[in-house]
């Protein structure tokens, strides 16, 4: 039988920065092969955003439930300072500390022990496990997903083992995001020389225009499930070294959260013709990571609830606050939410799971896998 700790610390010990290949997808495969899982890896994309490997393995009937568990094996660059190295895994204390460790090695380590002590269940169980999440998810979990389309293995139900709690394993479920685009708006001048401005077209001024007019801008108010959507500009740039010298173009970077009340592409819109109407110099891009997505309270959201509170005693919130997650390309898919360990530490330096939190995590998971298949009947 699978041991999370063990797993865990296997996983921690194969470093997988975004994105990832290789040695971790080695140890989790070997563990799922074990349980007698069909294990599906595959390698895709070119540099800068991959190759990513990504790995899909399932087991059981088609006759029946089909529940998924979704995750990732890429990690964020450690950093320097670690007080033990980060792909060392190290036991200090009630503490598992390592890169990984909750964020999400950890909470795969769980599913993976818990679906050990289940093997005998009806309908088919499927591992979503990709190792570009951190990143770009150019070559991720959307590439799964048309893997399992193209397979017809398309699931009733999906957990992600994101790390949801905040201040006590249990305490929250995910069961929505919001969705996130980024906007480059750059204005084009004529560079010249400061003490000849009739001969030069200074790009800033209109730039600054530009942002002040989005800086009054007022999406909504959010609603019963979402906070208001915000924009943020995240960067504004010249690069203009010299003090004497008008600059050709000047850029700015904005970043929009957003709820189901809006959407990226006429967020996008918004933007573009915003701009465009204080300067026709202005040109904008954009890049949408994801939309907002909701999934309605039902079966998904009651089965992990009601395995949280028979294993904590905690009644968790029902929450959609938070960066994004693959949850927003799973949930086009089936219903989906998330669920797994404290995320106090997740990306920074001494990452670590509590040794009692791996366990009771463990028990949860087990408690859903029961509930969403039942055992096989003979």
């Amino acid at each position: 039988m699978t041991d999370a700790l063990t797993l865990a610390k296997s996983l921690i010990a194969a470093p997988s920065v975004t994105p990832a290949t290789g040695a971790v997808f080695d140890v989790l495969a070997a563990a799922l092969a074990a349980q007698g899982f069909d294990v599906d890896r595959f390698v895709t994309g070119e540099a800068p955003d991959g190759p990513v490997e990504n790995l899909l393995a399932t087991r059981g009937r088609d006759t029946g439930p089909h529940f998924a568990f979704a995750g990732h094996l890429d990690v964020v660059p450690p950093g320097a300072g670690w007080a033990s190295a980060p792909f060392e895994p190290v036991v200090r204390g009630a503490l598992l500390h390592g890169r990984g460790a909750v964020d999400m090695k950890g909470s795969i380590a769980a599913f993976v022990a818990a679906a050990a002590h289940k093997p005998d269940h009806a309908g088919r169980l499927t591992l979503i496990i990709t190792g570009d999440e951190e990143g770009p998810a150019t070559y991720g979990t959307v590439a799964l997903i048309e893997r399992m389309q193209a397979r017809g293995l398309i699931p009733d139900l999906c957990l992600v083992g994101e790390p949801t709690s905040a201040n006590r394993l249990g305490d929250t479920i995910k069961i929505g995001r919001r969705g996130s685009v980024n906007i480059w708006i750059e204005v084009a001048g004529t560079q010249g020389h400061v003490a000849y401005p009739h001969l030069a077209d200074n790009p800033i001024p209109p730039l600054v225009r530009i942002l002040s007019e989005i800086e009054a801008i007022h999406l909504d108010n959010g609603n019963d499930w979402f906070q208001p959507s915000n924009i943020e500009v995240t960067t504004v740039d010249v690069g203009n070294p010299a003090t004497n010298v008008i600059p050709a173009s000047a850029t700015a970077r904005l970043s929009i959260r957003f709820n189901d009340l809006q959407r990226g592409d006429a967020l996008v819109a918004r933007i573009r013709d915003l701009a465009t109407s204080i300067t026709p110099r202005a040109t904008v891009t954009a890049k949408v990571s994801g939309e907002a997505f909701l999934t309605p309270l039902g079966a998904l959201s009651a089965l992990v609830a009601g395995a949280v509170r028979d294993v904590t005693g905690i009644d968790p919130e029902l929450s959609t606050t938070g960066g994004t997650s693959d949850a927003r390309f799973l949930s086009k898919l089936c219903p989906t939410v998330e669920f797994g360990l404290c995320n106090a530490t997740m990306h920074k330096l001494d990452e670590a799971v509590a040794l009692d939190d791996l366990t009771a995590l463990t028990e949860i998971y087990a408690r859903i896998l029961s509930a969403a298949l039942p055992a096989q009947t003979r």
